[in-house]
């Protein structure tokens, strides 16, 4: 697993498809805890817990297991989690972005271009 995920982050297109499936699982694994401390009960609330888990322990994994630098690619990172965590309010909870989000967003994403671009 290590190797094949090593050869995925060596090019710049697979760092980032693993970057996105980082952020996604994170934002996910955040929703379910969430679901379960305010939207379940009894049976449902343990399932959304576990299902929580193990989202999490699946981000830790791919964040971690690669051997790359993650730090350089924290930028896109952010930009990406901050992108995933508002398409899973709008799915799971159906929130929409505010107006201060939206520029909250913008600023986000000028942080991660700088960083990409200025911070190698």
């Amino acid at each position: 697993m290590r190797n094949l995920l090593s050869q995925i982050v060596a090019n710049r297109s697979g760092a980032l498809v693993v970057l996105a499936t980082a952020a996604f699982l994170e934002a996910y694994g955040d929703s379910c805890f969430q679901s379960g401390l305010y939207r379940s009960r009894g049976v449902g609330r343990i399932l959304v817990f576990l299902i929580g888990v193990a989202a999490l322990t699946f981000y830790g994994l791919v964040v971690n297991i690669p051997r790359w630098d993650f730090g350089r690619l924290l930028g896109v990172y952010v930009v990406l989690f901050f992108l995933c965590a508002q398409v899973v309010a709008r799915v799971r909870f159906g929130q929409s972005p505010s107006p201060a989000v939206i520029a909250g967003g913008a600023l986000i994403t000028a942080g991660g271009v700088i960083i990409t671009i200025f911070g190698a």
